[in-house]
């Protein structure tokens, strides 16, 4: 059975944000919890570097797809920074303004997605 195109989206997203060296990163349905968006990714980045080639990587992955962001937040900042696909959302944090913000309790409601990382240890 396939996913729909929207799931295998967010799955994809989370793997390749996994697969570019972020941590802790979970992906949330918020269908029915969130009036705004399907879909969640909440990832810790290492460096402002990283975290921007994050963006930037899922950017391009959703080009290929005909999938265009409709907006990008805090991409000049170093703390927070977020990528809109509309019905997927995936923001990407440092730590520490991952603990401030606290998505993941905020969105505690959601059901978290299993999905599996290709990271070869």
């Amino acid at each position: 059975m396939e996913l729909d195109p929207t799931r295998q989206f967010a799955i994809d997203a989370a793997n390749l944000t996994a697969n570019t060296r972020c941590h802790n990163v979970v992906l949330l349905d918020v269908r029915g919890v969130s009036p705004v968006t399907d879909y969640l990714i909440l990832a810790t980045g290492t460096s402002t570097r990283q975290m921007r080639t994050v963006c930037d990587d899922l950017a391009e992955m959703a080009e290929e797809r005909g999938v265009r962001a409709l907006s990008q937040s805090g991409i000049e900042g170093d703390t927070w920074m977020l990528i809109d696909f509309v019905d997927v959302v995936v923001h990407v944090f440092n730590e520490e303004a991952r603990q401030f913000y606290n998505l993941d309790g905020l969105w505690g409601d959601a059901e978290k997605i299993a999905w599996e990382s290709d990271k070869h240890m």
